[in-house]
């Protein structure tokens, strides 16, 4: 089991040519391991495993007759393409929306063990070897612009945007100053109407169960 490469947060957007900004997706870190044989194993960044919550995706990952450890994000998006967190939570009872794992890193390939190689080389055979594909897809970037691209993130009520140096390796498990996530500052007051039970290596409890008041004072579930 691999343990992802985490982000740090920072405070402000910035321009910088040897660093590259991507979308801050709003869903489930998943690591995948493909093997060419057939099987896929998704879990979390905890190690709980997807394969069953996204069963579809494994199955299509499964079609792809490649050895690699890939890393990305599982969301659940709307028409627009913009993924939403409240989608993905009420994605096994609705199927609203549309399923879609976001990768943009690649682990290992065949025999390499690609975590010491620069980020942008990572990325690049990422991107020359992934099928096409509706529910998986490559997560792009732009290079140097990140002030501007933290603009439009904002205009398009994105959670934020994710910096990455280029050159950085994959510190798998690590926390590092390498990755930087930067978030658009949107907030919204909630009223707290209970907890679920804990599953996995949580204690205590799960999840809040989060309400806000409608235009006509009805408080609806978030």
């Amino acid at each position: 089991m691999i343990k992802p490469m985490l982000a740090k947060l920072a405070e402000a957007p910035f321009d910088n040519p040897n660093w590259i900004f991507e979308i801050k997706w709003d869903g489930y870190r998943t690591i995948a391991e493909v093997e060419k044989k057939g099987k896929v194993r998704l879990y979390s960044r905890n190690g709980l495993s997807f394969n069953e919550q996204f069963s579809s995706v494994a199955e299509e990952l499964a079609t792809w007759k490649e050895d690699a450890i890939l890393d990305g994000e599982m969301v659940v998006v709307d028409e627009h393409g913009k993924s939403h967190f409240q989608l993905m939570q009420n994605y096994q009872t609705t199927k609203e929306g549309n399923l879609v794992y976001y990768i943009f890193d690649l682990i290992r390939y065949k025999d390499q063990d690609l975590r010491k190689v620069p980020l942008m080389d990572r990325k690049k055979l990422l991107k020359e070897i992934l099928p096409a594909s509706k529910q998986i897809r490559f997560s792009d970037h732009i290079i140097g612009e990140g002030v501007k691209f933290f603009k439009e993130a904002q205009k398009n009520e994105l959670e934020g945007i994710v910096a990455k140096d280029s050159e950085s390796p994959y510190r798998a498990g690590k926390r590092s100053n390498e990755w930087l996530k930067i978030k658009t500052q949107m907030r919204q007051e909630a009223v707290i109407t209970g907890f679920t039970e804990p599953k996995g290596g949580r204690k205590y409890f799960g999840a809040l169960v989060l309400g806000v008041y409608d235009k006509d004072g009805k408080l609806i579930y978030i």
